[in-house]
């Protein structure tokens, strides 16, 4: 009897045991963290052709041509500016597939020797008109400015693929047909460093929209300096000293 109601009190309380456990609310475990949110940072844009983000555009003069140093000149300046971009060409060009541009510069040389002649003497004449007796210093300068602008290094690529066009074709002239021929591909040469000139205006555009989505600028405002007004010093007064009697 004793074991039979040991067995019951056992029974009944792993039953009671159950309805407790199951009447508890079973713990739920916490949602997993939400998956991190990854964005893609492009690069930010750089210059076309290697070029310094520093490097300015020339502007566009009134007719919506390109300010460049063949803008209004004449036509024997152009011809010695042609004479010009093919020397930089036959000093810069050294691939051997603009092998071309150099045996054309000779060969340039000396069968329009007359015609460079002729522009030399007419580009010294025009100087001389401008500037008087001191026409030397200005002329180098401006030619210097010819030589810097075709040996610029991000378009030497470009400019040397037209100045082979312009050897080629250069081997087929009459000596008479220099001034036309020069009027003809100076303009080339121009539109070389016009495409270079958009693609640096659409890299520029480019990299003002990357900073205004991925660096927007933040402006600090900085409150001025608190000035206090500071009163006057008064001035020291010396006392007046009385003097002696004679004979104290």
């Amino acid at each position: 009897m004793g074991l039979h109601y040991r067995r019951i009190v056992i029974a009944a309380a792993l039953l009671l045991m159950g309805a407790e456990l199951a009447a508890k609310p079973k713990k739920v475990p916490p949602p997993p963290p939400p998956a991190p949110i990854i964005v893609y940072i492009p690069p930010r844009p750089t210059p076309p052709l290697g070029a310094s983000p520093l490097f300015k555009v020339p502007p566009l003069v009134p007719t919506g041509a390109r300010q460049s140093i063949n803008t209004g000149i004449g036509p024997l300046q152009t011809v010695w500016n042609l004479r010009s971009a093919y020397n930089v060409a036959a000093l810069n060009c050294l691939r051997p597939q603009h092998a071309d541009i150099l045996i054309g510069y000779k060969r340039f040389l000396k069968i329009y020797k007359v015609g460079l002649v002729k522009a030399n003497r007419a580009v010294d004449a025009d100087f001389r008109k401008r500037n008087g007796p001191a026409y030397i210093r200005p002329r180098e300068a401006y030619m210097t400015q010819v030589y810097n602008y075709y040996a610029f290094p991000p378009t030497l690529p470009g400019f040397c693929d037209a100045t082979l066009t312009m050897a080629r074709e250069s081997t087929t002239l009459k000596p008479v047909d220099l001034t036309a021929f020069a009027a003809r591909y100076v303009p080339q040469f121009d539109l070389v460093f016009e495409n270079f000139y958009r693609s640096y205006d659409q890299y520029r555009a480019d990299a003002a929209g990357w900073d205004a989505k991925y660096a927007p600028v933040t402006v600090q405002v900085v409150a001025p300096p608190l000035i206090v007004p500071v009163a006057a010093a008064t001035p020291a007064v010396t006392p007046a000293v009385t003097p002696a009697a004679p004979g104290r």
